[in-house]
C-alpha cells in the first residue's frame, strides 16, 4: 500500500466519521440536504464520484492523479450529473409506484410513494423499490452514462484543462468514436442489472435520511465503474 492510499483512506474516514459519531452533525446535514437538495446533490457527486474516478485511475495506473486527468472539469461534470440524479430520484420515486398502481397494485394511501415513508419491511415496499430501481436504471442511467462518456472524452482530448473543457464539444465525433459494443457489454449488460438495479432497490428500502447518504456513497462506486469502462474501451482499440 502506497502512502497516497493511506492519505485517501484517511480522507474518506474523516468525511464519513462525523455522520456516525455525531447525531447533531447528521441532523444538520439532513436539514441542509432538504433545504438545498440540488446544491447538495452537486456537492456530493462533485466530491465523491470524482474521487471514485480517481480510484479508477489508481486501479489502472497506480496513481490517483496524473497530468491531463482534469480533476476540476470532472468535478463540474459530476456536479451536474448529481443535480440530474436528484431530479431522477424525485421523478422515478414518485412515478414508478404510480405505474404499479395503474397496473392494479393496491397501495394503503392515495399517494403510492407514501409506501417509502413507512417504517419496517413489507413486500409492497420491496416491489415499489424494485420498480424504482428498474425504471431509473433502464430509462435514465443509459442517458447520463452516455453523457458522462462524451464529456470524459472531451476532458481527455483537451488536456484536462478548465479552458479546454469550455470549448465546444464535438459530440457527433465522440459518439462515432465510442466503443458501443464495450459500453453495452460492460456498463449496460453487466453493471446495470447485476449492481445498479439491486443497489437502488435497496436504497429505496432504507429510511429517507439514510437513502441520502447511501446515494452519495454510490457516487464513489459509479465513478469507479465508469472509469474502468473507459479503461476497457482504451484497451479494446
Amino acid at each position: 500500500m502506497k502512502r497516497s492510499d493511506l492519505f485517501a483512506l484517511g480522507a474518506v474516514i474523516l468525511i464519513l466519521l462525523p455522520f456516525f459519531l455525531s447525531p447533531s452533525f447528521f441532523e444538520l446535514y439532513r436539514k441542509l440536504n432538504a433545504a438545498y437538495p440540488y446544491v447538495a446533490g452537486f456537492i456530493k457527486f462533485a466530491i465523491l464520484a470524482t474521487f471514485g474516478e480517481s480510484l479508477g485511475l489508481r486501479i489502472r495506473s497506480g496513481n490517483y492523479w496524473q497530468k491531463g486527468f482534469g480533476i476540476i472539469p470532472r468535478a463540474l461534470v459530476w456536479g451536474i450529473i448529481g443535480i440530474t440524479i436528484k431530479m431522477a430520484f424525485i421523478i422515478f420515486g414518485e412515478g414508478a409506484p404510480m405505474v404499479l398502481k395503474s397496473l392494479g397494485v393496491s397501495f394503503p394511501t392515495s399517494i403510492p410513494s407514501d409506501i417509502f415513508r413507512q417504517t419496517g419491511f413489507s413486500w409492497l415496499k420491496l416491489l415499489a423499490s424494485f420498480s424504482v430501481g428498474i425504471t431509473l436504471n433502464l430509462f435514465f442511467a443509459p442517458v447520463f452514462m452516455t453523457f458522462h462518456r462524451i464529456t470524459d472524452m472531451h476532458i481527455q482530448r483537451t488536456g484536462g484543462t478548465l479552458k479546454g473543457f469550455f470549448t465546444p464539444i464535438p459530440a457527433r465525433k465522440y459518439i462515432a468514436a465510442m466503443d458501443w459494443s464495450g459500453y453495452w457489454d460492460f456498463v449496460l449488460k453487466r453493471t446495470v442489472p447485476l449492481f445498479w438495479i439491486p443497489a437502488q432497490t435497496l436504497n429505496f428500502m432504507l429510511p429517507e435520511e439514510f437513502r441520502i447518504l447511501v446515494a452519495a456513497l454510490y457516487g464513489i462506486i459509479l465513478g469507479v465503474f465508469l472509469s474502468v469502462a473507459a479503461m476497457r474501451q482504451i484497451k479494446g482499440r
